[in-house]
C-alpha cells in the first residue's frame, strides 16, 4: 500500500494508493475523498466481529462502525483525522501496539483491532481503563491531536508524559500512572495525572491535549438559558 501524508502536523491529510484487489479498513467519518474506482462496505464488524466492534465503541473510545474500502481498480483514498493534527504510518510485523482511545485511524484488512483490559493502573488516568491492541502484520495509520512525536526508549530508559499527551507504545513498554508529583501540585499545579513510562520499546505522544482544550473552552461557552430568553 503505497502512501504520502500531506499538511501536518497541523491539519495531515494521509492519502493511500491501493492497486486492484487491496482494502483498508478507516474510522467511521475519516474519509475525505476517494477516486471511482473503490467499493465502500460499512458495518459494525469490520474488524474481528459484533463484539469487537462493540468492545471499540463502549471500551475503546472508537467508532461503532468502520468502513471498509476495497479497491476495484487503482485508486486512492484521502483520510484525516477528526481533530487538528497529524498522522504517522508503520508497518506492523507480527508485532502489537497499543493505542489510547480516538488515536486509531485506519489499518489494512490483515491488522487486528481489539481492546485490552489496562489494569488497575490505569484506573485514574483520563484514558480509561481500556487501550486498543492493534496487532500485524500490516498497514497502520494513528491520529493525534497536534503534533506527534516518536520517544525511543533503552531497555529500563523512563520518559514521563501526561496522561492527556500519550498516543500510543510498543508492545513490552512497561507504563503506570501516578500524580504528577506531591498532591498539591497534582491538584492544583495543572497537570493531574502522568504517565510513567519505561523500556525498552518506543512511544509516541501528541503535542497537544484534548481534555486541555475542552478544559480550556468549556467555562468560555455560553450557557443554555432553559427559560427561553
Amino acid at each position: 500500500m503505497e502512501h504520502r501524508i500531506q499538511y501536518g502536523p497541523a491539519y495531515a491529510l494521509a492519502t493511500l494508493s491501493l492497486t486492484a484487489g487491496e482494502s483498508v479498513m478507516a474510522e467511521a467519518g475519516a474519509m475525505v475523498s476517494m477516486s471511482p474506482g473503490l467499493e465502500v462496505q460499512t458495518s459494525a464488524s469490520g474488524a474481528g466481529g459484533l463484539l469487537k466492534g462493540l468492545k471499540r465503541a463502549t471500551l475503546g473510545g472508537q467508532s461503532f462502525f468502520m468502513n471498509t474500502f476495497v479497491a476495484n481498480a487503482p485508486a486512492d483514498l484521502a483520510l484525516a483525522p477528526t481533530l487538528p493534527g497529524d498522522i504517522v504510518y508503520r508497518t506492523l510485523g507480527p508485532e502489537t501496539i497499543y493505542l489510547t482511545s480516538g488515536s486509531y485511524l485506519a489499518s489494512s484488512t490483515g491488522v487486528d483491532v481489539d481492546t485490552k483490559w489496562g489494569g488497575a493502573k490505569t484506573f485514574f488516568s483520563r484514558e480509561g481503563l481500556f487501550l486498543l491492541k492493534v496487532t500485524g502484520p500490516g498497514d497502520l495509520l494513528v491520529s493525534s491531536y497536534g503534533a506527534i512525536e516518536e520517544i525511543p526508549l533503552e531497555a529500563g530508559a523512563t520518559h514521563v508524559v501526561d496522561s492527556g499527551h500519550i498516543v500510543a507504545f510498543t508492545d513490552g513498554v512497561d507504563y503506570k500512572v501516578r500524580k504528577f508529583a506531591g498532591w498539591k501540585s497534582t491538584l492544583l499545579g495543572g497537570e493531574g495525572l502522568v504517565v510513567e513510562l519505561t523500556g525498552p520499546g518506543t512511544a509516541w505522544m501528541q503535542t497537544r491535549s484534548a481534555d486541555a482544550f475542552i478544559d480550556w473552552i468549556a467555562p468560555r461557552l455560553p450557557s443554555r438559558n432553559t427559560n427561553g430568553d
